[in-house]
């Protein structure tokens, strides 16, 4: 498939290729004007041609040479004529050629660089393509790779939320064994606090009869003592008298 200059460069050369073949169409259109010009100028100038020469004492095969000569004398003139306008014809012509093969030239030199710059882009292009389709390559990959890795990770948070929930029902449970024995403990130290009272209450009582008894021993027993020791010391005087 063309591009678009290669299809302009083609366009500018059949351009070129019609305008030569106007430039040799007009070429060789003067040479027919002078052929027509020249018959017409024939018949126009010979009465003209005729009168600079009296040929009336000439014979017939002399008047045919000299009107043969002055017809080639006017034919050579006529041909100097169409050859300079020729030669001017084709100065400009070479002219309008050396300047359109000139911008031609350039014209192809812009193409090529322009095809230059195309062909750069596209591998440019070809370049970026490979490495967007191997970086969407990656992508599918590590895309791939991380799905795995999460759905690991999900179903490792899975055990670990049962294992938490399973925790957090034991944690609850002795918890709540825990609150059970510390009540059960408040209840046996309010217990056995109210037993200690008690037995404190008992044990003052029994320490107050104790003393009680301990006084009466004492009394008791000062009493019995008293008299042996007043039969005592009466013995002991009489003894001494």
């Amino acid at each position: 498939m063309r591009s678009p200059f290669q299809k302009k460069k083609i366009g500018l050369e059949q351009q070129q290729s019609r305008e030569d073949l106007d430039i040799k169409g007009d070429l060789e259109k003067p040479q027919e004007e002078g052929s027509v010009n020249s018959t017409q100028s024939e018949t126009s100038e010979e009465p003209s041609g005729s009168i600079l020469i009296n040929k009336g004492h000439l014979d017939k095969r002399s008047l045919d040479l000299v009107c043969a000569v002055e017809q080639i004398i006017k034919a050579k003139q006529h041909v100097e004529m169409s050859n300079n306008d020729l030669q001017d014809r084709l100065s400009h012509a070479n002219g309008q050629i050396d300047r359109l093969n000139r911008d031609s030239k350039n014209l192809s030199k812009v193409i090529e660089e322009r095809e230059k710059s195309i062909f750069e882009l596209e591998q440019k292009l070809t370049d970026k393509n490979l490495k967007v389709d191997q970086m969407m390559e990656d992508y599918r990959e590590i895309h791939t790779t991380l799905s795995g890795e999460i759905e690991e990770l999900k179903s490792v948070i899975e055990l670990e939320r049962q294992n938490y929930a399973g925790l957090l029902q034991k944690s609850n449970e002795t918890t709540a064994h825990q609150n059970k024995r510390i009540n059960e403990l408040e209840e046996k130290n309010a217990r056995l606090e109210a037993e200690l009272s008690q037995m404190k209450q008992k044990f003052d009582v029994l320490r107050q009869e104790k003393a009680h008894l301990l006084t009466i021993v004492h009394d008791f027993t000062n009493r019995l003592t008293s008299p042996f020791a007043s039969n005592a010391g009466s013995t002991d005087g009489a003894s001494t008298d």
